[in-house]
C-alpha cells in the first residue's frame, strides 16, 4: 500500500494515484485541499496510524510514501487550517525516518536549498558544470563576463527563478547585486534535456526550443517541443548514481547536449513536476513511481 500526499488536483499527485488504479495498487491520498483534514496519531516509535476518508491505515503497512506537500488550503475556519498544517508537519517528520521506500524523504531535499552546494555534488559525481560565480559585486560579475561570453544569471537559492541572459537591460540593473547576491554562469550552448531518474528507471526528454529558458518559453513569444529521447548508457548510469548519491528515488536532472556532444548538468529537482514531461511525451513515469513505492520495480 502506498499514500500520496499532496492537492487531489495536483498533476503530480493525479497521475500517481490514477496509475496506481491503473496497476491495482493499494493506496490512501491525504489530500490537502479536503476538509475535515485527516487524523494522525503519531507513536515515539513512529508507528501510528492516519485516518483519512472515514478510513483508517496503520502507518506499519504503508510501503511507500509519494509526497508532494503544498502551503496549507486556507480556510474560514483558523483551527482547522492549523490542523492542516500540524498533518503535513507530522507527517514530514515521519517521513524522514519512516521504514518504507519514500519519494523523497525532506532531509534528502537539503542540497536543493543552495544551488552553488548542490552543483559541487553533481561535479563529484561526475558530471561537468558550467563555470560559475556567486557574488554581490558587480565589478567581479563584469569580469567574469569578459572572461565567459555569454553569461545567465539565476538565485541562488532553491526557490525557482527564470533563467536570464546578462544583457540588455539586466546589465543596467547589475548594480542591484549589491543587495542580493546572484549566481552567474557561462552561457552553455545546446540542447535541453529533461532526465527522470525512478529507482533505475531513466526517462529522458529532449527540449527544442530558442528560448533560454524553456519553462518560460511562452513569455518571450518562443515556443517549447519535447520529445522522448534515450541517453547514452554511460549518461544515464551517472544519472541515476547521481539520484542514488543525493538519495532521490525521483529526481528531475536537467542536462544539457552540447554541439560536440559532451554533456552538462545544471541541477537537480528533488520534488519534479514530471506530469508536464508525462503528458507531452507519454513516457510512464509515474507507473514506475508506483511500482517503486509499491516494490514491485523490477
Amino acid at each position: 500500500m502506498i499514500l500520496v500526499i499532496g492537492y487531489g488536483d495536483d498533476p503530480a499527485v493525479r497521475r500517481v494515484v490514477e496509475a496506481a488504479g491503473d496497476l491495482g495498487v493499494e493506496h490512501v491520498l491525504v489530500d490537502q485541499q479536503s476538509h475535515p483534514v485527516a487524523d494522525l496519531r503519531l507513536d515515539a516509535d513512529g508507528s501510528g496510524f492516519l485516518e483519512s476518508g472515514g478510513a483508517r491505515t496503520l502507518l506499519g503497512d504503508v510501503d511507500g510514501v509519494y509526497a508532494r506537500p503544498l502551503s496549507p488550503v486556507p480556510g474560514t475556519d483558523p483551527r482547522e487550517s492549523e490542523r492542516g498544517r500540524l498533518l503535513v508537519e507530522l507527517l514530514l517528520g515521519w517521513m524522514d525516518v519512516a521504514p518504507c521506500r519514500v519519494a523523497s524523504r525532506p532531509s534528502a531535499m537539503h542540497s536543493n536549498a543552495s544551488k552553488p552546494y548542490q552543483a559541487q555534488l553533481i561535479a563529484a559525481a561526475g558530471f561537468a558544470v558550467p563555470e560559475t560565480i556567486v557574488t554581490d559585486d558587480p565589478d567581479e560579475v563584469r569580469a567574469f563576463a569578459a572572461a565567459q561570453g555569454a553569461v545567465v544569471f539565476k538565485s541562488i537559492s532553491g526557490i525557482r527563478s527564470i533563467v536570464r541572459v546578462l544583457e540588455g537591460s539586466a546589465l543596467g540593473r547589475l548594480e542591484r547585486v549589491r543587495s542580493l547576491p546572484t549566481q552567474f554562469q557561462a552561457l552553455v550552448p545546446g540542447t535541453d534535456v529533461r532526465v527522470h531518474v525512478v529507482g533505475h528507471e531513466v526517462f529522458a526528454t529532449e527540449i527544442g526550443s530558442d528560448a533560454v529558458d524553456y519553462r518560460y518559453a511562452g513569455r518571450d513569444g518562443l515556443t517549447a517541443a519535447l520529445t522522448a529521447t534515450t541517453l547514452p548508457d554511460e549518461i544515464a548510469d551517472r544519472c541515476v548514481r547521481l539520484a542514488a548519491t543525493l538519495e532521490l528515488p525521483l529526481a528531475g536532472i536537467d542536462l544539457r547536449r552540447t554541439p560536440v556532444g559532451d554533456w552538462v548538468c545544471f541541477e537537480v529537482n528533488p520534488m519534479p513536476g514530471y506530469s508536464f514531461y508525462e503528458s507531452h511525451t507519454g513516457q510512464p513515469i509515474a507507473a514506475a513511481l508506483v511500482r517503486h513505492l509499491a516494490g514491485k520495480a523490477d
